[in-house]
């Protein structure tokens, strides 16, 4: 794993003092990091010139969050059970808030692939205290040219974090419940097929669960969970753990100043947002 990450590679806590950090996303073209306290409704920003500040509130008990080809940030807001899109303008616009007529659940985590179609798990939350109006808990495909919302997999107990392989032929998707990651290989129309268990985490490491996950240029997947960060090669092989400070629940790659090109991997953890430098960069 030291060709990945160096023996001596340290975190940096960029920011502490959140109700629970989530949702880091990077945005290249301002060169800021977006995350999420999503206990106490807020969005931030940060970058090493200006520190962190407050983007807004409220967010809608937004988590996770990611940036689309534009710049223009997507984000989970589970309160509001939708995926809204920042515009360029500042105004904020609904993608998606209902499948068959129903609301959804409790938006989780999306990614967006080259050709614009904006994938996101949907699990329904207890602690939400509102009525699941959805009969499984799913993930969608929200059609960038049609603005219709389609259901990609609904055979998880409680989907949270996805990610595509470098090339955007696979799609993982790990389930919280159940502790594990599965792969998918994705059709032209957007659908996936031929689902297969891909890694099943080790719940005996520590804290922590399923959560949030990333793929390098190398196709490795990197994935919060019990004790720390789990780094699995193509085939499924572990490769290691990265031990963290506080439990994480999210990551994403990213370029801070002076720092090489997408080597940097930003974690979110609990009460703080960290960083630490890898020796490979993520997948664009």
């Amino acid at each position: 794993m030291f060709d990945l990450v160096s023996e001596n590679a340290a975190f940096d806590q960029l920011a502490s003092g959140f109700g629970f950090t989530e949702g880091p996303a990077w945005c290249a073209r301002s060169e800021r990091l977006y995350f999420t306290d999503f206990t106490c409704h807020r969005i931030y920003t940060w970058n090493r010139s200006e520190g962190v500040k407050l983007f807004r509130e409220p967010s809608g008990r937004a988590i996770g969050l990611t940036m689309d080809a534009e710049g223009r940030l997507l984000a989970c807001e589970s309160q509001n059970r939708r995926i809204s899109r920042t515009e360029t303008d500042g105004s904020v616009t609904a993608l998606a808030s209902r499948f068959n007529g129903n609301r959804l659940s409790s938006p989780n985590d999306v990614i967006v692939k080259s050709d614009g179609a904006v994938y996101f798990t949907d699990p329904y939350s207890t602690a939400m205290g509102d009525t699941k109006e959805q009969p499984f808990n799913g993930v969608y495909r929200w059609n960038p040219q049609t603005g219709e919302v389609d259901v990609v997999v609904a055979e998880f107990e409680r989907p949270n974090g996805l990610a595509f392989s470098p090339d955007e032929r696979l799609l993982y998707i790990n389930d919280t419940n159940k502790q594990h990651i599965k792969v998918y290989e994705v059709l032209p129309d957007g659908g996936v097929s031929n689902g297969r268990m891909f890694a099943e985490l080790d719940t005996s490491a520590g804290p922590g669960a399923a959560d949030g996950m990333k793929c390098d240029a190398r196709g490795n997947v990197y994935v919060t969970g019990p004790g720390g960060i789990w780094i699995y090669a193509l085939s499924g092989e572990t490769l290691g753990r990265i031990e963290m400070p506080e439990v994480a629940a999210n990551l994403c790659f990213g370029t801070p100043a002076d720092s090489p090109v997408g080597t940097t991997l930003f974690i979110t953890a609990s009460t703080s947002v960290y960083s630490l430098q890898l020796n490979v960069c993520g997948a664009v």
